[in-house]
């Protein structure tokens, strides 16, 4: 019985030091318990976004805000990407992204590489959102699992993104490898404590290590716990099920920005499709350009060669000709 009582002591001691420790460390970030929405709703975040007190949100994304623009995500089990590779042959889903089952056998990858590259897809409500956050001068950083560049095209530049998966934008031969300019952990190690929203779309968060920067650090020593939506201590996260691109238009629209969202999607996409059209115009010029060309120099050896053959018959018609001379020449000698 002293034992155990010895024992209680020391947990009791133990979680006072931890206690303390988180407390510390809350102080030191600046990050506290205090519940700073009026309400866990979608509401409640767009009142605390207007109160002028939320200057830094970060966005993690995933897949799922790209599947409106035509791009399957990975684990829908019907439609999703691993669903559906079968005709690759491949020992297991995951092994076409494995640079060393790639070193063997790159031909799958390269095949749904065709599949997805891009040029082929235009960026979606989601990710106009995410734009008009940085237009609107909220956006921290966005952190994106995507690699196929549509936050790019959207117009998120290089300071406002973490391609954590890398992407096609800053794809290269794998024999060759280079140093980012500055390292995504000492980034994430200075946004992460700032951020006084952060906006989860698209991802189930089943990746390691971009699941775990929910809590950079913090889950080292258990503050913040992790996502608690609605236990009896739920606070401070919020849950909105529905597509990615319904939720940023409700959001939007609370905002009073749905009709900004909408032209800007609207004329982003003009924008695109009328580019498209240009190339494509250009390439059918070029293509018919060519053709044209090709049958003037078909048209020109044909001409040259008809010459040639007026030529060596002129030259007959002349050999004959003084063969004749020739022969009457002789009968005159005779």
């Amino acid at each position: 019985e002293q034992s155990d009582d010895s024992s209680d002591d020391g947990e009791a001691s133990g979680d006072t030091e931890m206690d303390f420790l988180r407390n510390l460390f809350s102080k030191t970030l600046g990050i506290s318990g205090e519940k700073v929405l009026d309400e866990l709703t979608l509401e409640g975040v767009a009142s605390y976004i207007q109160s002028g007190k939320c200057k830094n949100i970060i966005c993690m994304v995933g897949a799922g805000i790209s599947t409106s623009a035509g791009i399957p995500d990975f684990r829908s089990p019907d439609t999703g990407l691993y669903a559906n590779l079968q005709k690759y042959n491949l020992p297991y889903p995951e092994a076409i992204f494995q640079i060393d089952y790639f070193k063997k056998h790159p031909e799958p990858f390269f095949a749904l590489a065709r599949e997805l590259y891009p040029g082929q897809f235009k960026p979606t409500v989601c990710h106009y959102f995410i734009k008009l956050l940085k237009d609107k001068g909220l956006l921290k950083r966005c952190y994106s699992q995507n690699i196929d560049t549509l936050e790019r095209v959207a117009g998120l530049e290089g300071e406002d993104l973490i391609e954590a998966h890398g992407t096609f934008y800053t794809s290269h031969c794998a024999q060759y490898w280079f140093l980012l300019p500055s390292s995504p952990v000492s980034i994430l190690l200075q946004d992460f404590p700032r951020c006084d929203l952060l906006i989860i779309m698209g991802t189930s968060l089943q990746v390691q290590p971009f699941a775990a920067l929910v809590d950079p650090i913090l889950g080292i020593i258990s503050i913040g716990g992790g996502m608690d939506f609605d236990s009896a201590k739920a606070y401070r996260d919020v849950a909105h099920i529905s597509t990615c691109d319904d939720g940023c238009l409700e959001l939007a629209e609370l905002l009073g920005w749905k009709a900004e969202l909408e032209e800007m999607v609207k004329r982003e996409h003009e924008k695109i499709n009328s580019k498209a059209e240009e190339e494509q115009t250009n390439q059918s010029s070029g293509a018919a350009g060519k053709a044209e060309s090709g049958k003037a120099e078909s048209g020109k050896a044909e001409s040259g060669k008809a010459e040639s053959g007026k030529a060596e018959s002129g030259k007959a018609e002349s050999g004959k000709a003084g063969s004749g001379k020739a022969e009457s020449g002789k009968g005159e000698v005779e």
